[in-house]
């Protein structure tokens, strides 16, 4: 009786809480803070009820769930304690009931040797699930369910096959982590799971926080694996799907193209729970775009209950299919003022906008001169070091839009605004733009608007320069990188006047509270 105690004292310590301590130690792998599980846990918790006639999944004892990015170990700790509860009339001895919930209900892959050892610890509170002071006392392996070896990469021409690393990266000793994932380095992910466990498992809920990326070598770029654990986990047929993921796969990412049409099209996706400033739920971690969870339903067929949080205010849910366009509309609000425009079926603006690396020239570029040194040297327009700047070159080395060349453009940064939105909900979304007559070109760091006079120019900057031209850029910006495409919702316009934010919202039927809805979102730009 007096070890049955102890144990339920152990099980019941829970102050302070370390998990909430640790949960922001890495941009790759980031922890999850206690609350955000408790939250994806009890939304998992709302939807097995309403498809099981109100019943708890909590007393349901032949129901599995697997975590297959464990950290902290967060998500398996909090189910444990709830399944310990929630069958206390099924398993009436605490001991008993405890080494049935962690050895037939519970299991998890740990990312690293260190996350196993943290998750271990605070699942089994030893860690070795096997020790005298485990809570557990059913398992033979110091491991218990909660599986971690490590893995190498499979290289093919520098890369890894399976999640894309470079072996010139993570190509490492022994001794050294090396990231090879094992829930994703597998061709069968079913038979690799009966492999480690002994068994053939099929997991009712799978949940987690999978790492966000892997550092690419010579891009500043890194390169995205989320995806692969969302892939890889609806390989296995749960019944529910929850994870927290980066939001930038709404509309952007590197290599999420595919990814992003999958989800989209996805009428499983139940719930979606988007964090547009990622720090409210990951406090001291820079996720760039935001943050969200999803909650997919093998049994839902339908809508999605889509749900905005900011400073603590939810807008939502908005129950909605998620693929009207290729892209996300992470607001609804911006959603009803996009279908106005696009009512119009006018001529995008990206019509007359450069593509990236117009004329060839990465960012970098360095082959000009500083000084106009001959009449046919041509001015050359870069950002170095977060500095405009201007040289010169001849116009024998311009090989390639030669066609361009003598255009009056309206230039503006490939990279731009972002981060403040993210920090305080308001942004200019773009940064400023300058005009340049013609002849002229410039590197990758700039996109560029072409027309015929300066007059055009200065209308177009105009319109570039209001409120309700950066807003429908920003439906499709969620990230600092302004590529051809994130202007495609922008109606082309006349270029014989100086336009306005009253004219604009005007010509469109944006109503007040629409008006109000942008003017708090854009900052205006001098």
């Amino acid at each position: 009786m007096q070890e049955i105690e102890r144990q339920e004292s152990r099980l019941k310590r829970r102050n302070p809480d370390v998990l909430t301590c640790i949960a922001n130690l890495s941009n790759d792998e980031v922890f999850t803070p206690p609350e955000l599980a408790r939250e994806m846990i009890s939304s998992l918790e709302k939807a097995w009820a309403a498809n099981n006639q109100g019943r708890s999944i909590w007393s349901d004892k032949s129901v599995r769930f697997l975590d297959p990015c464990s950290k902290s170990g967060i998500f398996l700790r909090e189910i444990t304690a709830r399944l310990i509860k929630g069958l206390e009339n099924e398993i009436t001895d605490l001991q008993e009931r405890v080494n049935y919930i962690l050895k037939h209900q519970v299991y998890g892959f740990a990312l690293t040797e260190l996350t196993s050892l943290l998750s271990r610890r605070t699942l089994y509170c030893s860690k070795d699930a096997n020790s005298e002071h485990s809570i557990a006392k059913v398992f033979e392996t110091t491991s218990g369910n909660l599986w971690h070896e490590r893995l190498e990469h499979d290289w093919s021409n520098g890369r890894c096959r399976y999640c894309g690393a470079p072996s010139s990266i993570f190509d490492r000793a022994k001794e050294e982590e090396n990231h090879a994932y094992g829930f994703i380095h597998c061709d069968n992910v079913g038979k690799w799971i009966t492999e480690n466990f002994g068994a053939e498992m099929q997991f009712d809920v799978i949940i987690g926080n999978p790492p966000y990326q892997l550092s690419s070598d010579g891009g500043t770029r890194d390169l995205p694996i989320y995806q692969k654990f969302v892939e890889q986990a609806k390989r296995l047929s749960p019944r529910y799907l929850t994870m927290v993921i980066p939001s930038r796969w709404m509309a952007g990412g590197l290599g999420l193209k595919e990814f992003r049409k999958t989800m989209l099209s996805d009428r499983r996706i139940k719930r979606l729970v988007d964090y547009p400033n990622a720090a409210e739920i990951f406090p001291s971690v820079g996720i760039n775009g935001g943050a969200c969870y999803f909650l997919w339903d093998a049994s839902h067929d339908g809508k999605c209950e889509i749900t905005s949080s900011r400073n603590g205010l939810e807008i939502g849910p908005h129950v909605r299919y998620l693929d009207e366009f290729d892209v996300l509309v992470r607001d609804n609000r911006g959603l009803e003022i996009l279908r106005k425009v696009l009512a119009k079926q006018e001529t995008p603006i990206n019509s007359i906008l450069a593509r990236d690396k117009e004329f060839g020239w990465t960012s970098n570029f360095k082959d000009f001169q500083k000084a106009e040194s001959a009449k046919d040297n041509i001015p050359i327009y870069f950002i170095r070091d977060l500095k405009r700047g201007k040289g010169f070159i001849e116009r024998a080395k311009i090989l390639k839009s030669d066609h361009l060349v003598d255009t009056w453009k309206v230039l503006v940064p490939k990279v731009g605004s972002g981060r403040e939105r993210e920090k305080s909900g308001v942004d200019m979304v773009l940064g400023p733009s300058m005009i340049v007559g013609s002849p002229s070109v410039c590197t990758q760091s700039f996109l560029f608007f072409y027309v015929d006079t300066k007059s055009e120019a200065e209308s177009i900057q105009s319109y570039y320069k209001t409120k309700f031209f950066r807003f429908l850029v920003s439906l499709r910006k969620i990230t600092q990188d302004a590529t051809h495409s994130t202007y495609s919702w922008v109606p082309t316009q006349k270029w014989d006047r100086i336009w306005t934010d009253n004219e604009l919202y005007k010509r469109y039927g944006i109503d007040e509270e629409e008006i109000s809805f942008i003017e708090n979102l854009i900052r205006p730009m001098e």
